[in-house]
């Protein structure tokens, strides 16, 4: 009997035991987005609302600002067969504190809004698919019937707040100001009321914010696809004991490694790897600090031993004739300290 091929990396050795058909997505199209979402309106709380219009002098310093909700929607574009219109709307939560004149902070609380549309090719498919899976709270029947559009997938990093400012109504900024329906999601992060026309006429003092923001927007559809397979996937690790009280919790942490990064954080050394030695280890006058020692002025170069006629005698050593330049055989290491 062959060995087991396990997960990971599949050696040279290991043979294909037969030819699946599995079904899953398959990512047709994808972008990146860096971007710099300048001065979009913060819809703030009832209290954080008053505040500002109490203290419009206030200098503002950014706190935090969280991703809380996307909404997407994928539509075809006329006359370009193939292709889509991803419209993403980002919903963020974002924090502030404010200073007044007496110096002591007050936290400003909302939420923002960004929208963004993409075009990206997702084929072309006209079948309409049903489904026998179970729907909960429903009777056991079948899945209402759905067309085969591609399926947009957002993913987001939270973004980081830039820049923050309290302004006047009259001021004039590039977001979407006209806000008039919030998800009753969004609402419920803040346990208070958000006014989103503060103000008579809605002219009241606004919070402006600055975020950037990395995103990737795709297009995936169903697909069934031809694989290898090597064998089935059986579980290696064993869990019969978990959550038993048999194990001492001494033994259990004795198997922890132990954090060197919580106390020395990578790159936080920014020694040369090498100090008191030249850009080229060995090609100076530090003779001893590189792979090639003894290449400079020190003995070893020009008239020593093993820079005679016979260079090939101590190839790691420079050999110089009297006008300082490399021998015949002179490596790289001869052609800087020559």
């Amino acid at each position: 009997m062959s060995e087991r091929v396990m997960p990971g990396p599949v050696g040279a050795n290991a043979s294909v035991r037969e030819a699946v058909c599995i079904h899953t997505k398959k990512v047709y199209d994808s972008c990146k987005s860096k971007e710099c979402l300048r001065d979009l309106r913060v819809y703030l709380t009832r209290q954080s609302q008053q505040y500002i219009d109490a203290h419009p002098d206030a200098s503002v310093k950014p706190r935090e600002a969280e991703l809380l909700f996307v909404q997407i929607d994928v539509e075809k574009v006329a006359f370009n067969r193939g292709f889509y219109s991803v419209d993403v709307r980002f919903f963020y939560r974002i924090e502030c504190d404010a200073y007044g004149t007496l110096g002591r902070a007050e936290m400003l609380r909302g939420f923002a809004v960004a929208d963004k549309r993409v075009i990206l090719f997702g084929s072309e498919g006209g079948a309409r698919i049903f489904s026998s899976r179970y729907v909960s709270n429903d009777p056991d029947i079948q899945l209402a019937e759905r067309a085969n559009r591609p399926e947009a997938v957002v993913e987001v990093l939270d973004p980081i707040i830039l820049d923050a400012k309290i302004v006047e109504p009259t001021y004039r900024c590039g977001c979407c100001c006209s806000i008039t329906e919030v998800p009753r999601c969004i609402t419920r992060c803040f346990g208070e009321d958000i006014d989103l026309c503060p103000g008579e006429n809605n002219l009241s003092n606004r919070l402006f914010v600055t975020l950037g923001q990395f995103s990737i927007i795709r297009l995936e559809r169903d697909i069934q696809l031809l694989m290898p397979a090597y064998d089935v996937c059986l579980p290696e690790k064993d869990c019969s004991s978990a959550g038993t009280d048999t194990e001492d919790p001494c033994d259990a942490f004795d198997r922890f490694a132990f954090p060197f990064d919580e106390f020395f954080p990578i790159g936080g050394d920014r020694r040369p790897p090498n100090p008191g030695c030249l850009p080229n280890p060995g090609c100076g006058p530090n003779p001893g600090c590189g792979p090639n020692p003894g290449c400079g002025p020190n003995p070893g170069c020009g008239p020593n031993p093993g820079c005679g006629p016979n260079p090939g005698q101590n190839p790691n050593h420079c050999c110089c004739d009297n006008n300082g330049v490399g021998g015949n055989n002179h490596n790289n290491c001869c052609k800087h300290c020559c």
